[in-house]
């Protein structure tokens, strides 16, 4: 974005809300009203504090954060993990996060970026144990990615995971389940795509 409009027109912003796209231009609402807002610099500019009350006038949740970025993998940390499981079991946040073993898996997959995020110098604020508890208490929600499966849609995987797994290697950090919950994922969306958005096994 910088390359086209210039780094001093964008401000930068995290989206928390769990929506659901019900037709073209209507957006329902399950959880969650926060909107982290922030300068790519981390200086709290009045243009940036403007926007914040702005929103919060409107009735939203709209912090300023100072570092962006490390906010940004907190919410990284539920996508990489989450979003894959998702997909590949059909199963929502609240049953992922109260099965054991899937539970035990997000905590891993999880736990293998943070050592990722903390090489590129990313400082957590919340501890894992918060973060999937915050994941289970938004319900029975299907994740993006398991609803673009379920319409046949090409799914948001290299940003989501293989964002992750290039800045494994770059950081020269194992990540032994990422990589794997990414393989199998890879495939899914392979077939998806040969299969053109039908998921079903032909009879041989």
């Amino acid at each position: 974005i910088a390359a086209h409009i210039g780094p001093e027109r964008i401000l930068g912003g995290i989206v928390y809300p769990a929506t659901e796209l019900v037709a073209p231009g209507v957006v329902r609402v399950i959880e969650g009203n926060r909107f982290t807002l922030g300068e790519l610099d981390g200086t709290r500019s009045e243009r940036i504090e403007a926007l914040s009350q702005s929103l919060m006038r409107a009735g939203f949740k709209a912090p300023v954060a100072r570092d962006l970025r490390s906010e940004l993998w907190v919410k990284l940390w539920g996508n990489l993990s989450l979003n894959p499981i998702s997909a590949l079991t059909h199963a929502t946040l609240e049953d992922i996060c109260r099965f054991p073993a899937t539970r035990e898996l997000v905590a891993g997959m999880m736990a293998e970026a943070q050592t990722v995020a903390e090489k590129l110098g990313v400082q957590f604020k919340i501890s894992l144990d918060k973060r999937i508890a915050g994941a289970e208490a938004v319900g029975a929600h299907k994740t993006s990615m398991l609803v673009d499966i379920e319409h046949g849609r090409a799914i948001e995987l290299e940003a989501l995971v293989g964002s992750v797994i290039e800045l494994a290697r770059i950081t020269n950090t194992p990540t032994p389940l990422i990589s794997a919950i990414y393989a199998v994922t890879q495939l899914l969306a392979h077939t998806l795509d040969k299969q053109q958005g039908r998921l079903r096994v032909e009879p041989r």
